[in-house]
């Protein structure tokens, strides 16, 4: 099979010829510039504005299409010179790509923005327009642009791959910041290449070097269930409680329905098995749950950042034997189950999971009974004692 002969590379804004697959009379398809994105940034592909035999017709075409010369159905027209070298008709083209770029590159364009110029434009693109985001994600997209404070003064398209590798790689920053970083990186470029800001996009193979930490963790041992179930009049042990007992996460805890007749949570974040998830209320934690609804008409009244605060002063005031993150309540919920006989497939229904073989993932269907039936399974590890629970702020007191 012979090697695909090689075209000059067009520039941005120039449009595309595009080889297709298999034995055509006219093999090659001609698209103008893209001018639609996704919210991602991601390019709408146009519709082809004709199809060509050979690829520097389709250059001719698209340099008469951006004059403003083209008419469709002149390509019909148009033939190959047969007193042309490849090499000469290469030479030619990059001349005539050449005064294209220097023809239309206004004046104000020779200004290259800084990388704060830039995440201002775009998160001015992103945060403003038709899609709604929450406050949260605007939240960490900003956190992410503090930590990329290296990078704000310096020229978009000075900055090197190596230079922003080496960013990600010094970060004495968790995991999950670390991500945000390299995503924001992502989505300023990208941004930037659909905005023919710069040619060549240098985040393509960035990657995070440290382990993730977000979805590793230790599981409470009954130990530290039981000084949790000794102390549930307190706010976080009440939400650990709620964690621990139904395998949430704890950002999805202001996003899940609350079904307080049927006693059911309903959604989750992340992906569509999660979002579209039903998980019982267990018998254990309906008093809590019913308490703080009624209370606060929310799980978690706060924002994440402000439990995670209360949670580290928290966990050496009971005496956690660990140093506990909200995560290894979701941990400890997956070790319950198997602990206790829950069945596997239900367990990944419980907690969200994405089931890797069609049977399960198109043909599994629960009922919310046959749900509670499993999840009850858990017990609770509440300690049988005379004395009534006593809060945090007793604890401190005492």
């Amino acid at each position: 099979m012979g090697r695909r002969k090689k075209h000059p590379n067009l520039p941005n804004g120039y449009g595309s010829i595009r080889k297709l697959s298999g034995n055509r009379r006219n093999p090659y398809a001609v698209h103008p510039p893209v001018t639609e994105f996704t919210p991602d940034g991601k390019p709408v592909a146009q519709k082809a504005l004709c199809y060509v035999s050979d690829w520097y017709i389709g250059f001719a075409v698209l340099t008469a299409y951006k004059a403003g010369t083209y008419t469709p159905g002149m390509e019909k027209d148009l033939v190959v010179s047969q007193d042309l070298s490849a090499a000469e008709m290469t030479d030619f083209v990059n001349k005539v790509l050449a005064d294209y770029t220097t023809m239309t590159r206004k004046p104000e364009e020779n200004k290259v923005l800084t990388f704060a110029e830039l995440y201002d434009q775009f998160f001015d693109w992103k945060y403003n327009g038709k899609r709604q985001y929450s406050q949260q994600a605007k939240y960490a997209t900003q956190a992410a642009y503090k930590n990329c404070r290296d990078l704000h003064n310096m020229k978009i398209d000075e900055i090197t791959f190596d230079q922003m590798q080496e960013i990600l790689d010094l970060s004495d920053l968790k995991f999950s910041s670390v991500s945000n970083m390299m995503s924001l990186m992502k989505q300023m470029y990208r941004y930037a290449t659909g905005q023919f800001l710069i040619d060549k996009d240098p985040t393509l193979l960035l990657r995070v070097g440290i382990e993730n930490d977000c979805e590793h963790g230790v599981p409470f041992s009954r130990e530290d269930l039981e000084k949790l179930w000794d102390h549930e009049k307190d706010d976080v042990a009440q939400v650990l409680l709620i964690l621990c007992y139904s395998g949430f996460r704890i950002m999805e805890l202001r996003a899940i329905t609350v079904n307080l007749e049927e006693m059911y949570f309903h959604g989750g974040l992340k992906n569509r098995t999660s979002k579209e998830r039903y998980v019982p209320i267990h018998s254990a934690i309906q008093h809590i749950v019913k308490y703080r609804m009624r209370k606060y008409k929310s799980l978690l009244p706060t924002n994440y950042s402000t439990f995670w605060k209360k949670m580290e002063k928290y966990n050496p005031v009971i005496g956690l034997s660990e140093r506990h993150t909200s995560h290894d309540c979701r941990h400890t919920f997956s070790m319950l189950c198997e602990k206790h006989g829950v069945k596997d497939n239900d367990r990944k229904r419980l907690m969200g999971h994405i089931f890797n073989d069609v049977t399960n993932d198109v043909y599994g269907h629960r009922e919310i009974e046959e749900l509670r039936k499993e999840i009850e399974k858990i017990p609770c590890y509440k300690r049988v004692t005379n004395e009534p629970p006593k809060s945090r702020q007793e604890l401190l007191e005492k």
